[in-house]
């Protein structure tokens, strides 16, 4: 049976790395000569790995949503104030950032399983340290290791599948993204009414064991295949160039994919914050303007399944970018100025929008590289301006909306910011490199 993901051969052309290029896997060397270890083989890989990204995904959202589901008990039982609370709220984007930068090195110094492997175990002692030490301290504590583990875990991610499933990019990505935002979804939901059973600090410590099993399946695929920064080098055939180093910081495409990412989650995490009090002020009830967040949450796995399928398909990438961020741009276009009738509509516009971006720049940092090492920089590169990027989005219209008493001019420039990234997802979507070499 052929699986629904399968690839036309113009797909697989378009998510390429390279001919020119050695394959980052370990492979038979041009002298015949046999390797010193007995490879395990694809298909033993690709389900390995896909299980283990699995894993990891479903630790990525879920601590950082469980708390926003959760925050008046936890305010309630530590007694701090909502400052507080808004630091914890807030703290994510910065580590995200932070363990974006510094991840690529430390990443092919030891290996990047050897790292995701230190990340998940620290990951699960945050998870463990804010439930045991019920403290103000203890809880921001244990929010910054668990967060600064994640972002090292979102750069990481596209490294490891372009190693280690070339072939497979959309797919396993597709999946990734899928399974943070249905775990996501599913812990939000349940997480308050867990705790009116066994109490917060069950009901957020709990999701640990989710670490543990991450913890146990990364453990087995380093022990299986090994760790990337140990495999050995395939030399190129004759005549052929290895690429030229790239700095990130100095590629136009990278700063391009920073800013079109940067953009998206400015709108995502902005609208998770202030959108049931925009459709509050427009007319709509308490309770539909909370079911509105929803329908932006829930669109989030029908934009990964679409695009998923699109793109293995082997529909125009630059298309798909484009009508995208032009979602974005009609979703927020009918939250500012059009029916709040139809407020189901923009909000589900601005979710899938939001959720095809995020995916779709995922895919593109395995996509657009030549190597392993190049996937990690541009994404630690993008993940690093884009989260410090997003991070101004809802301090800058909460503070628009205290300042002006109205939601107008935050919308008007959350429009404009849209618009703009409209030409951003058509650079980034070209056919070229990193480099700016045509695929």
């Amino acid at each position: 049976m052929t699986c629904p993901f399968s690839y036309s051969n113009n797909s697989r052309a378009a998510m390429s790395t390279s001919p020119n290029v050695q394959n980052d896997l370990p492979l038979q060397s041009q002298t015949d000569k046999p390797l010193p270890f007995q490879l395990p083989s694809s298909r033993f890989t690709f389900w390995l790995v896909l299980c283990a990204m699995i894993l990891l995904a479903t630790n990525m959202r879920s601590p950082i949503v469980a708390l926003g589901s959760i925050a008046p008990v936890v305010q309630g039982a530590l007694n701090i104030s909502e400052t507080q609370i808004g630091w914890l709220g807030a703290v994510p984007m910065l580590t995200f950032a932070l363990g974006a930068f510094i991840s690529p090195a430390i990443g092919k110094r030891f290996g990047l399983e050897n790292t995701l492997i230190a990340m998940i175990s620290l990951l699960t002692i945050g998870m463990i340290i804010r439930s045991l030490i019920p403290t103000w301290m203890g809880f921001l504590g244990g929010t910054l290791l668990l967060t600064l583990a994640i972002g090292f875990a979102n750069t990481l991610a596209a490294p490891v599948i372009k190693q280690r499933t070339p072939n497979h990019i959309p797919l396993v990505t597709g999946l990734f993204s899928l399974t943070m935002t249905v775990s996501a979804g599913i812990v939000a939901g349940v997480v308050l009414p867990l705790s009116e059973q066994v109490g917060w600090q069950w009901a957020l410590g709990g999701w640990s064991i989710l670490g543990v099993f991450a913890l146990i399946i990364w453990v087995l695929l380093r022990l299986r295949l090994g760790s990337s920064n140990h495999q050995p080098v395939v030399p190129l055939a004759e005549g052929v160039q290895a690429p030229s180093p790239i700095s990130m910081w100095r590629t136009p495409f990278a700063w391009q994919i920073a800013i079109f990412m940067g953009l998206q989650s400015l709108l995502f995490y902005t609208a998770a914050s202030f959108l049931p009090s925009i459709w509050l002020s427009k007319g709509l009830s308490a309770v539909s303007a909370g079911q509105m967040n929803s329908v932006f949450q829930f669109m989030a796995p029908v934009a990964i399944l679409s695009l998923t399928w699109l793109v293995n398909r082997g529909r125009p990438i630059q298309a798909l970018a484009v009508f995208a961020a032009v979602l974005n741009v009609i979703g927020i276009l009918g939250v500012s100025y059009l029916s709040a009738d139809l407020a189901w509509l923009w909000s589900a516009l601005m979710g899938i929008g939001c959720s095809a971006i995020f995916t779709l720049s995922m895919m593109l940092f395995s996509m657009r590289t030549y190597t392993a090492n190049q996937s990690s920089e541009l994404s630690g590169m993008a993940q690093a301006v884009g989260y410090l990027i997003a991070f101004f989005g809802p301090l800058g219209t909460g503070w628009l909306h205290e300042a002006t008493d109205s939601w107008d001019l935050p919308l008007l420039i959350m429009l404009i910011l849209m618009v703009v990234n409209v030409g951003f997802a058509w650079l980034v979507s070209r056919p070229v490199m990193v480099d700016g070499k045509k695929v």
